[in-house]
């Protein structure tokens, strides 16, 4: 790359330290770092929607499963925005609406007000977990490319994507990661989609290449495996209802049908960009079939094919999906950090200038332990596998039926929790240590599986409280007060 395409890179990164400063004046209270004030509108909502999902594994794992198995990799995206569709329909209303009357902001907030504390504390854990894990990811992934296409060394690589992030995130809150994620995900549809793809396809026809020179199994949507198709789809499904960003989101809009206009629209835009990985990965395997390494696909396309400036903008949009997602990840467990663990059981009476510093401070907190983690474990798709499986499988239930089913019980809640835990990391323990065919099936079954039983035996059999009802029924009529629209507009 040259001076030109360098030269865009930087002034990108000084762009989102300048939005991350900006945004930091605008802030004053916590619910303004955290969830912006609940006043966002559904495009705003949209652009973290995408931001949060549309990270280095979207697009760069997309196309190297592409340019590795053809156009069966865009089942991954494409389950991304089932998600997105399903949770929108499903939740982002009652999420709001609850969040409203109890002035929740976090997700284990609002276990806690359903459920009990120990529930919020295993929600928080399993939270803080798995964010930092998605941050490391990003921040591995963000290195790599940076080091491919501008051939500097990888730790400097590393330590430019990582300062940059934490910076803009740990001073900003989520206003800073709006305003950066809107720049964002414009950068990353120019990039990608806009200018990309017309230019690869121009390459293509003068190369006299086309799609059908490539092998006849690379069309079948289902090559990657029926079996992990739909373990994908389970999981990515099961993971928009436990995530605490998911919660954020509708927590930050302004009302509940923004709420889920905002999901929507994300949808749409995951679907444009799951087309676009799935077909630069295919091109790829055309131009440069002598590529061995399928990660870094998009990344020698890149390099080999686009002029100079175009390189540096392409590189920017897929910067972009990978920044996004790290930073919403960093807010989210900083968010849990502060509310959920600091304020509720260290210093309940914290005023409201000392949990913003502590929200500061936990941002790099995260941000730090996501550096670290992602530096000493460069090969980390199985552990952020482990980290997913445990992030949803037990908290799928109890959390889709706090809001939609009122015998669903404290103890049961725990019971599902605890035991997908435990199953998930006894799973990875197994799968690294032996070579038995039990551990060679997802942990996501066997952990799912356990803890749904759990949660229905022991919710069924168990006599709930006077207290555990009134809340199951202050969850309930709130969750599904339709009026309360006109309220919270």
């Amino acid at each position: 790359m040259n001076l030109l395409d360098i030269g865009i890179i930087l002034a990108y990164f000084a762009g989102m330290i300048f939005l991350g400063l900006i945004a930091q004046k605008m802030q004053k209270n916590s619910d303004d770092y955290y969830v912006g004030g609940r006043s966002m509108g559904s495009f705003k909502i949209g652009a973290l929607w995408m931001a949060g999902w549309i990270g280095g594994s979207a697009v760069i794992g997309t196309s190297a499963n592409a340019c590795a198995m053809g156009i069966t990799a865009v089942w991954y995206v494409v389950a991304i925005a089932a998600g997105c569709i399903i949770f929108a329909f499903v939740m982002a209303e009652p999420i709001k609406r609850v969040s409203t009357v109890l002035h929740n902001i976090t997700f284990p907030e609002l276990i806690r007000s359903r459920y009990d504390e120990k529930n919020s504390l295993m929600c928080s854990i399993t939270t803080i977990m798995a964010m930092i894990g998605y941050t490391a990811a990003q921040f591995v992934a963000g290195a790599s490319i940076l080091n491919v296409l501008t051939g500097w060394s990888l730790g400097l690589c590393y330590v430019v994507a990582a300062v940059v992030i934490v910076f803009y995130v740990s001073t900003g809150g989520l206003l800073a990661v709006t305003y950066t994620d809107i720049v964002q995900m414009l950068l990353l549809i120019l990039g990608v989609v806009v200018l990309g793809i017309p230019f690869t396809a121009s390459v293509l026809d003068k190369s006299s290449l086309s799609f059908s020179q490539l092998p006849e199994g690379y069309f079948n949507l289902g090559s990657w495996g029926w079996s992990t198709i739909i373990a994908l789809f389970v999981s990515t499904v099961m993971s928009f209802f436990t995530c605490m960003d998911s919660f954020t989101r509708c927590i930050a809009a302004k009302d509940t049908k923004t709420a889920r206009a905002g999901t929507v629209y994300a949808a749409i835009a995951v679907l444009v960009i799951a087309g676009a990985g799935t077909y630069l990965g295919m091109a790829g395997k055309l131009l440069l079939p002598e590529c061995t390494d399928t990660n870094n696909i998009l990344a020698e396309l890149v390099v080999r094919i686009m002029p100079h400036g175009l390189k540096g903008l392409i590189l920017i949009g897929v910067l972009s999906a990978i920044m996004s997602t790290a930073d919403i990840s960093v807010l989210t467990a900083s968010a849990s950090i502060t509310k959920d663990i600091y304020q509720t059981y260290i210093n309940p009476k914290v005023g409201e200038k000392q949990l913003m510093r502590i929200g500061v401070a936990s941002s790099l907190l995260v941000g730090i332990a996501g550096a670290l983690f992602g530096w000493f474990n460069q090969d980390i798709m199985n552990i952020l596998l482990i980290t997913f499986t445990i992030n949803s499988a037990g908290l799928f239930l109890p959390t889709l039926c706090a809001f939609f089913w009122k015998r669903a019980s404290s103890g049961a809640a725990f019971a599902s929790m605890v035991s997908a835990t435990l199953i998930a990391v006894i799973w990875y323990i197994g799968g690294s240590v032996s070579e038995l065919p039990l551990f060679k099936t997802d942990a996501l079954w066997p952990a799912f599986g356990v803890s749904a039983c759990l949660f229905f035996v022991l919710s069924l059999s168990h006599k709930q409280t006077a207290q555990e009802l009134e809340k199951a029924n202050m969850f309930f009529a709130v969750g599904h007060e339709k009026d309360m629209d006109k309220g919270d507009a």
